[in-house]
């Protein structure tokens, strides 16, 4: 939960609109999410923290102004992460984090272990950071499989694509991805088929999982349910 598609546009379309919409699918499929919430959002959006603590939602960091992280120092990493989570823990426990843009140095881990995270997830598969030898930390780590453009693709590219995926399969969307925002100067994977198509195709992805027996899980329940893929 975030502005606007990051750092193109500044507006808040996706947690005012989009957002109840993901809220409202997620009860009609009985599952349970972590979102991923930043700070500002938190404070300018206080209502819809509420809502989704309120539907059986997880609450996690995602920083305070969802500024690259890989671009700050260590001091204004220090503060992107009390700052949020101060905030965010006036809601509810917060013990997950996820970086913006999934960019987050490693030496920097410590600094989520000292706020008292648990679980990061902001490393994806899908980026060289992946591959580089993780430092020491007590931090569980679950990298993210694929990117959410990926849900919105049309069924025959997408289904096969999900299915190959490793357990502990770990997806994403933004509450910006179901605005329309098909006409806005974006690049082509931020701004195609949002909006309704966009929610459609989040449930045909969530009913193929379904329908295969798998079991959905918020971030906050992987520890018991799954092996860490990073050390």
């Amino acid at each position: 939960m975030e502005p606007d598609c990051p750092p193109y546009l500044s507006t808040w379309r996706g947690v005012t609109e989009g957002a109840p919409k993901l809220i409202e699918l997620f009860a009609e499929e009985e599952i349970p999410v972590t979102y991923f919430v930043t700070g500002e959002s938190a404070e300018r959006h206080p209502e819809m923290v509420e809502a989704l603590i309120g539907a059986g939602h997880e609450l996690g960091c995602h920083g305070m102004t969802h500024r690259n992280f890989t671009k700050l120092s260590r001091k204004e990493a220090a503060w992107e992460i009390a700052a949020s989570v101060q905030r965010l823990r006036d809601f509810a426990p917060v013990t997950s984090f996820r970086a913006p843009f999934l960019r987050f140095p490693s030496q920097f881990l410590s600094l989520l272990e000292d706020e008292g995270i648990t679980l990061d997830s902001s490393v994806a598969k899908y980026k060289s950071d992946y591959f580089a030898p993780p430092l020491p930390t007590r931090l569980f780590r679950i990298p993210v499989s694929a990117t959410s453009s990926v849900l919105r693709l049309p069924r025959w590219i997408r289904d096969p694509w999900l299915l190959s995926l490793a357990s502990p399969v770990v997806l994403f969307v933004h509450p910006w991805e179901f605005t329309d925002l098909t006409r806005e100067r974006l690049r082509f994977d931020c701004r195609f088929r949002t909006g309704s198509p966009a929610l459609l195709a989040l449930k045909s992805a969530i009913r193929l999982f379904k329908s295969r027996g798998d079991c959905f899980h918020r971030m906050d329940a992987l520890p018991a349910n799954a092996t860490p893929t990073l050390q």
